[in-house]
């Protein structure tokens, strides 16, 4: 069961004018199953992406990457699961030049118009002519409320859909804003096995666009982590209709901009936060707060050491107070300097250790309270400066390593 998630309401998923969706069965992988959306934008839409660091990346999004580079304008997206098309090779390429090409013919539009995206298993040839012959369908059932059947279209291993909205005004003018992700496992920075798509009808010139995607994902997706693995395929898209009428967004300093912003990035932490939430076998959602660091970024390398410990999320499975695995791991962390007399620990309300060792106070019973809640929240203090930066991740359980064993099967 996911911690504290449930699948979303569909009213509270806003249509998002100029952007339509349709979702059809395909037979990717299995009958019967909802594993085939796509994504048809009127002309003029914005839109950029932020894509996995992973070197082995699969073949979607190498054309991803190509076709908004080549800047015709975004016109459609074809998303399939049940495959990854991910360490296929030419073939697997040419598989999904072709997908985009049935689509964009569908449209008559250009190939180079189309995103192609892909989840699922990994070193399987992508099965290209199921998804052309679902096409149709899928196009036939777009429409632009229909959110919540595409959260549920992309999933793999998740237990639940995953989809947010918000509206927000800018220049008076209500602007909406709706997302949908998957993801559940091999989920780590940089970004993971997860797929996330926002749209907003908001005015945003594409010279921001890029900028606007890389902010909201380091805010949100790279945030997350559920066990440390980065995926082949992870992709973030975010697309702005153009379809409001307020002034023209040509830059995220301005106070739409910011606006727009913070609204987005609100949904994306939602989106973000439903991942691990959903994590893979999950039983308890769990933030890390690094404290008084000198910059940003070596808060992060603390934070991502204790969420990625297997040590440290099995003893919070267990409920287990084994803390001196969270102060090893701020110690592995990679900060050559780090002074371990100013370090301070807590959980939750409660003072685990002082200037680097064992509060005198702390009690472990009061630990295990904190470690028995489905919510916690680790917070290390370094001593060190001002900076500060926040992860959030989850436990790791018995159905972790089920889960993951019968992947395949």
């Amino acid at each position: 069961m996911p911690v504290n998630l449930s699948a979303p309401n569909p009213a509270e998923l806003f249509p998002v004018a100029g952007v339509r969706i349709g979702v059809a069965e395909a037979g990717v992988r299995k009958a019967n199953r909802k594993d085939l959306t796509v994504v048809l934008l009127d002309e003029g839409a914005s839109v950029s992406g932020v894509f996995t660091q992973n070197r082995f990346c699969a073949a979607p999004v190498q054309i991803c990457r190509e076709h908004l580079a080549v800047g015709r304008g975004i016109r459609a997206m074809v998303i399939n699961t049940g495959n990854a098309n991910a360490g296929t090779g030419a073939e697997g390429l040419q598989r999904a030049r072709s997908t985009c090409a049935a689509l964009a013919t569908h449209l008559k539009v250009a190939p180079e118009q189309v995103l192609p995206f892909s989840t699922g298993v990994i070193m399987e040839q992508l099965p290209s002519e199921r998804i052309e012959a679902g096409l149709p369908a899928a196009i036939a059932d777009a429409r632009e409320d229909n959110w919540a059947r595409a959260a549920e279209g992309i999933m793999t291993t998740d237990t639940v859909p995953k989809a947010f909205g918000a509206q927000v005004l800018i220049g008076g003018v209500k602007v909406s804003i709706t997302g949908i992700s998957k993801g559940a496992g091999m989920i780590r920075p940089n970004m993971a096995t997860m797929l996330g798509y926002m749209a907003t009808d908001a005015r945003v010139s594409q010279s921001v666009m890029q900028q606007l995607a890389r902010e909201l994902a380091e805010g949100s997706f790279n945030r997350v982590t559920v066990d440390g693995d980065t995926s082949t395929n992870d992709s973030f898209v975010v697309i702005a209709s153009n379809k409001a009428a307020h002034p023209v967004i040509d830059s995220l300093d301005s106070a739409d901009g910011q606006k727009l912003k913070a609204a987005m990035l609100d949904v994306a932490r939602k989106l973000a936060q439903a991942i691990v939430r959903d994590g893979e076998g999950a039983t308890k959602f769990i933030t890390v707060r690094v404290q008084g660091g000198k910059t940003a970024e070596e808060c992060r390398l603390v934070a991502y050491a204790i969420a990625h410990s297997p040590l440290v999320k099995t003893a919070f499975y267990a409920s287990d107070p084994n803390l001196g695995r969270i102060l090893a791991a701020v110690g592995y962390a990679g900060i050559a300097d780090l002074d371990q007399s100013k370090i301070d620990l807590y959980l939750d309300d409660v003072h685990v250790a002082v200037q680097g060792g064992r509060n005198p106070a702390y009690r472990e019973e009061d630990g295990q309270r904190v470690m028995k809640q489905s919510e916690i929240t680790v917070r290390v203090m370094l001593g060190r400066g001002m900076a500060e930066d926040t992860v959030w991740t989850c436990d790791f359980s018995h159905d972790y390593v089920t889960i993951n064993a019968d992947y395949r099967s």
